[in-house]
C-alpha cells in the first residue's frame, strides 16, 4: 500500500513533528524504527512505476580525460562526450585529475558529520534556504506528495563563501579541498561542453555557468521498507551542471532515451555528469536534462556528493536564453525569455517528483 489518505491522518502535523526533531532520517533509524512513517510512503500510482525492473544495460559511456590538454586525443574526447549525450543523455568521467584519496576522505567526512551526536548536527539543521552551510531532510518535505528517505547537508561555497568556519568540523578540511578539486574539473567538462556545440571552450563559463557551485551532501540510511519509499524522487537538477561522486552501494537511476529506468554502476574513482536545467535552456535543446532518481534500499548508509554548478542568481533580472550561436531559422529558441531567478522560484516550488520545471518555459 502507498500513502493513506484517511481524512483522520494529519499529515501537516507528522511532517511538522518530523522537522521540528531536526534529527532527520538517520533520527528515525536511531530510534530503531521497524516500519516508516506515513509520510515517507508513495502514493499508490507512483509505486507501479517504482517497482518496475530497471534495466542495466552494457555501455553506459564512461569518458577517459587522460591526455585532454592535447589537442587530436581532446577532439576525440569532445566527439565521445557528444555521442554519450546524444545516445544516453549523461556519461561518467575518469581520470578527471582528482586523486581516489581525496574522494575517498570526501565520502568518508560526509558520513562522518552525518553520524556525529544529535546536538552537533542540530545546530546546522535549518529551513532557510539563504543559509549558506544547512543539514535538512527534503528541501520540498512540506510540498512533496511523499518525503525521501535522506538527509542532506548543503554548502554554498562560492561566490561569497565566508570560510571554512562555516562548515562542519568533521567535514572541514576536506570540504574544503574538494570544493577546490570540483571547480577545476567543472571548468573542464564545462569547456568540453561547450566545444561539443561548436563553441569557444570559455564561452559557457563566460555566461556564467560556473558563478558558483554548491556541495549536495546526501546520507541516505538503510530503509526498513524499500519497495514502498524513495530515496530521492524523479527529478532534473535546478542548474547548468552537476558532477556526482557516489559511493558503492549504488541505488542512481537515470531516464533514458527509451524512457526507461536504468541503474548506473558505482565505478570506482568515477564522476557522474549530469547536464541540468538551465544548460538545456541555454543549448536550446541540444544537451537535455538527466532525469534521474535513487532507490531506497534495505543496505546503507549510502553516501553521494553532488556538485552543482551555477550562476549568481541574486540580480532579479538576469536572463537565461539560447545562445544566439545556436539559433537559425531552422532551429529557433525552444524556450520563452526567462530570467534566472524566475525559473528557480518555479522550479522550489514545485518541489521533486512532479512535473518537470522546463515545460513550463518552452515557447
Amino acid at each position: 500500500m502507498g500513502a493513506e489518505t484517511s481524512p483522520s491522518y494529519d499529515r501537516l502535523g507528522e511532517l511538522k513533528a518530523f522537522d521540528e526533531t531536526k534529527l532527520g532520517v538517520k533520527g528515525l533509524v536511531d530510534a530503531g524504527v521497524t516500519k516508516i512513517p506515513r509520510i515517507f510512503s508513495l502514493p499508490d500510482e507512483d509505486l507501479i512505476n517504482y517497482e518496475a525492473p530497471s534495466t542495466l544495460l552494457e555501455g553506459i559511456p564512461i569518458v577517459d580525460l587522460s591526455g585532454v590538454e592535447l589537442e587530436d586525443r581532446r577532439k576525440e574526447i569532445v566527439k565521445e562526450i557528444g555521442e554519450a549525450l546524444e545516445t544516453w543523455g549523461f556519461f561518467q568521467v575518469i581520470n578527471h585529475g582528482i586523486p581516489q584519496r581525496v574522494l575517498d576522505e570526501m565520502l568518508q567526512g560526509v558520513r562522518r558529520f552525518h553520524e556525529e551526536p544529535e546536538e552537533e548536527k542540530k545546530a546546522f539543521y535549518s529551513r532557510d534556504p539563504k543559509k549558506r552551510v544547512r543539514l535538512a531532510t527534503n528541501f520540498d518535505l512540506f510540498q512533496s506528495k511523499a518525503a525521501n528517505w535522506r538527509d542532506t547537508l548543503n554548502c554554498c561555497m562560492t561566490p561569497d563563501f565566508q570560510g571554512p568556519e562555516e562548515l562542519p568540523k568533521a567535514c572541514r578540511d576536506i570540504v574544503m579541498v574538494y570544493s577546490k578539486r570540483m571547480n577545476e574539473v567543472g571548468e573542464t567538462i564545462c569547456a568540453l561542453l561547450s566545444e561539443v556545440l561548436g563553441l569557444r571552450p570559455n564561452h559557457l563559463k563566460e555566461i556564467g555557468c560556473m558563478d558558483e557551485h554548491v556541495l549536495r551532501c546526501n546520507y541516505y540510511p538503510a530503509c526498513p521498507e524499500p519497495e514502498i519509499t524513495i530515496g530521492c524522487s524523479k527529478h532534473t537538477d535546478s542548474s547548468f551542471l552537476t558532477l556526482l561522486l557516489q559511493d558503492d552501494i549504488g541505488g542512481l537511476q537515470v531516464l533514458n532515451k527509451d524512457h526507461k529506468w536504468i541503474d548506473v554502476p558505482s565505478v570506482h574513482g568515477a564522476l557522474v555528469v549530469i547536464i541540468a536545467d538551465l544548460l538545456q535552456v541555454v543549448s536550446n535543446d541540444k544537451f537535455e536534462s538527466t532525469v534521474h532518481r535513487v532507490k531506497a534500499q534495505k543496505v546503507g548508509p549510502r553516501i553521494s556528493v553532488a556538485c552543482f554548478f551555477n550562476t549568481n542568481m541574486d540580480p532579479s533580472t538576469k536572463l537565461c536564453v539560447p545562445i544566439k550561436e545556436l539559433l537559425s531559422e531552422e532551429n529557433p529558441p525552444k524556450f520563452r525569455q526567462l530570467t534566472v531567478k524566475e525559473y528557480f522560484i518555479h522550479a522550489s516550488a514545485l518541489g521533486l517528483g512532479r512535473e518537470l520545471p522546463l515545460d513550463y518555459f518552452r515557447t
